[in-house]
């Protein structure tokens, strides 16, 4: 069994796993020394040098054994002074709709999917401030003890790291011939006469994706120059995220998370649900004492992560169940724990990206006012390209609707504004067939369809005046078109409300979340 990691540098040299966390703590301080993180130097008088600590994990593998030992040597930044020692803190990251759509891309067009980690990426930004760091332990400088750490470079634990980090990384990608997806400002691509290649960033891991193995050969290489990076080759787990490859394209999925989440919130249960929601219970606040808060918002965290990768048919039950997180009670308990079966039962349930349609296409949904004590009605959405869902949202709406076709009008905006963006970001992909076409966006209310192409304006539809513009100028410039499809096989219902068991199994198809047996795919 393995212990818990050590909390301090004297508790870990000196534990049964010493030498591991010996050679981890050499390794980072090698790494900061080859880097040039750092000058020694007198303190200048009037300056407080900030303090340090190591921090110790062991990283795991997916199936449970210790992958590496790591140590990471993290500064107080919690002690800097905004406007002295730190200014413009912003860092963004890729959206995992961005990774779903570049993975959707790869599996249409059969293209390798590679990946590399950047091994001490924070180490990399250029540094502009004064800071000061007492000399960690672990790092001898003999007949310079009483000198402090001149930061040259960024250190984890500044509040600027990881700006400094990101606006050094845009500057390599730049300088060789790399341009920025105006929708997500850590996608990078490059299309050249040898062929393109499209690279993905979420801190320090990222996905390369490109038409042949000499450009992405040459990328890694030229990535390699710059930075210390780790070559992981073809990508296996991005964001606890599996990526398994089939003779028809890829599958993404989690099914090592949910065993961790079972096995840590539902271990000692062996039931199994059909479906996420009971249709016949209705749920309410609780105006009595909360059951197991603090437990309840765990689940709902896990289960919101899991939602959000590789999960749709979760988003309805994980949007109702999270309303209730200040004050559970029984009820919201039985519900959640019917989600955890539920998961049980789709355990090997992942999204599967094949080569074809080369088309996004849209659903759009809306419930007006299922619950009595809510006014509110509940919008969803999703899209799909290469046969899998690459987008999707279930929310309650800010707004009171005063009509089925008003919240239906509400569900079909939002979705026109995911739309656009992702008529942008394909925009920008390499070789991607120019025009674009519009993106087909089914809604099953006719009357809301009716409202959307009509240029009438009168007073009864002045309230939504607004809404009715947005979607007219994205139907006029090309953005999106508007179909009529049937409630029954409209696959953005099941994120507006609970679903018999069929019209469950029967969505979950529609958006490419089928099970995974042996590398085959095989139907529910």
């Amino acid at each position: 069994m393995v212990e818990g990691e050590p909390n301090t540098y004297r508790e870990a040299v000196s534990s049964s796993e010493g030498p591991q966390w010996k050679e981890a703590i050499r390794n980072e301080i090698d790494s900061i020394l080859q880097n040039h993180t750092w000058e020694l130097v007198d303190l200048p008088p009037g300056c407080k040098p900030l303090g340090y600590r190591w921090i110790f994990k062991r990283k795991m593998k997916t199936d449970g054994s210790i992958d590496k030992y790591k140590a990471r040597l993290v500064i107080k930044g919690f002690r800097q002074k905004e406007g002295l020692d730190y200014f413009d803190t912003y860092s963004p990251v890729t959206r995992i709709t961005s990774i779903r759509l570049v993975l959707a891309i790869a599996a249409l067009r059969n293209l390798e999917v590679h990946q590399m980690d950047v091994k001490t990426a924070f180490l990399n930004g250029d540094l502009e401030e004064e800071i000061y760091m007492e000399q960690p332990e672990g790092f001898s400088a003999p007949g310079q003890e009483g000198k402090v750490c001149k930061l040259v470079k960024s250190l984890y634990g500044l509040k600027q790291a990881p700006k400094q980090w990101h606006q050094k990384f845009d500057h390599v990608m730049i300088d060789n011939g790399f341009k920025i997806n105006e929708c997500d400002k850590c996608v990078y691509f490059k299309d050249t006469n040898e062929g393109y290649v499209i690279l993905c960033l979420y801190v320090d891991d990222m996905l390369i994706i490109g038409s042949n193995d000499k450009i992405i050969k040459a990328t890694k290489s030229m990535l390699k120059a710059r930075f210390d990076m780790k070559d992981m080759g073809l990508a296996d787990v991005i964001l606890g995220v599996k990526i398994i490859r089939t003779q028809e394209g890829l599958v993404l999925s989690q099914s090592h998370y949910v065993d961790k989440i079972l096995e840590k919130f539902n271990s000692g249960d062996t039931s199994v649900a059909r479906t996420p929601v009971d249709t016949s219970q209705h749920l309410k606040k609780n105006k009595g004492d909360g059951v197991a808060q603090l437990e309840y918002s765990r689940i709902i965290g896990s289960l919101m992560y899991l939602m959000t990768c590789t999960r749709p048919d979760l988003a309805y039950a994980v949007s109702r169940l999270s309303r209730y997180t200040s004050n559970p009670c029984a009820d919201h308990w039985k519900a959640i724990t019917r989600v955890l079966r539920y998961i049980r039962y789709t355990r090997d349930y992942g999204l599967h990206y094949t080569r074809q349609p080369a088309v996004i296409e849209g659903y759009t949904d809306a419930n007006w006012i299922s619950d009595n004590k809510d006014s509110k009605s509940t919008s969803g959405y999703v899209f799909t390209l290469g046969g899998a869902a690459i987008a999707w949202k279930s929310s309650k709406q800010t707004v009171i609707a005063r009509s089925t076709m008003e919240s239906e009008f509400i569900a079909l905006d939002k979705s026109g504004e995911e739309a656009e963006w992702l008529r942008q970001f394909v925009e920008d992909i390499p070789r991607w067939p120019k025009p674009l076409p519009a993106i087909c966006v089914h809604c099953d209310s006719q009357s809301a369809i009716g409202r959307a192409q009509s240029l009438m304006y009168n007073g009864r539809s002045r309230h939504m005046r607004r809404r009715h513009n947005t979607i007219r100028q994205l139907l006029s410039t090309g953005v999106i078109t508007i179909d009529y499809v049937r409630s029954t096989d409209n696959i953005a219902d099941p994120f507006t409300k609970g679903l018999s068991r069929e019209l469950v199994e029967t969505s979950s198809r529609g958006m490419g979340l089928k099970p995974l047996v042996n590398g085959n795919m095989r139907e529910t």
